[in-house]
This record gives C-alpha cells, structure tokens and sequence, in this order.
C-alpha cells in the first residue's frame, strides 16, 4: 500500500491496484509529449564565414570582438575556423552587436 497525503493533510491509502493506476496516470500526463514539441528547428544563424564577415566589417581584431562580446580570443578563432558554432547567449550577442552596426547577417 501507499500513502498519499493530500494537501489540506488528509491521508489516503490506495492498493497496489490503484496505486499503479494513478502512477500510470500521472506519468502519462507528464511524459505524453515530448519536451521539444513545439519548437522550430531554425538553421543556425552565425558559421564561420559570418562570423568573420561582422568582425571584418566592423573592423575589429579577434581580440576586440572577444572583449565585446565578453568571451575568449580563442573562442572567436574557433567560430571563425569552424571548430565551433557560437550557440545560446554568444549567437544572441552577435545578433545584437550585428543589429547594431547594422550589418546584416541572417541570409
């Protein structure tokens, strides 16, 4: 058997039966779809090639662009190579530095 205590502190017991039931019930309806429905797969919107290309039009060193965007020179050197793609908060930043300097950079 299993105790469930329900918020306003009254107990109820269930049997084996029951209890999987509502374990059933209750894992379906968290697990029934999957966490990234609903999102759009979008292509990645720096490589290497555009990375470079902003950093060159705004006439900036790796270094420069590195300090901006508050991440290492190396960091750069590896988007601007390929090893890497910049993701999550840096892809934001470049976005924002390329708004800025109005220099287009999602085709």
């Amino acid at each position: 058997m299993i105790l469930l205590r329900h918020t306003f502190g009254k107990c109820y017991c269930l049997g084996k039966e029951s209890r999987n039931g509502l374990l059933d019930s209750l894992h379906g309806t968290v697990y029934a779809e999957p966490v990234d429905k609903g999102r759009r797969e979008r292509p990645p919107a720096w490589d290497a090639r555009k990375v470079r290309g902003l950093r060159q039009q705004l006439r900036m060193t790796q270094a420069e662009l590195a300090q901006e965007l508050n991440v290492r020179q190396q960091t750069v050197s590896e988007w601007e190579t390929g090893q890497y793609r910049p993701r999550g908060a840096s892809e934001r930043m470049l976005s924002v530095v390329a708004e800025r300097a109005d220099v287009p950079y999602g085709e």
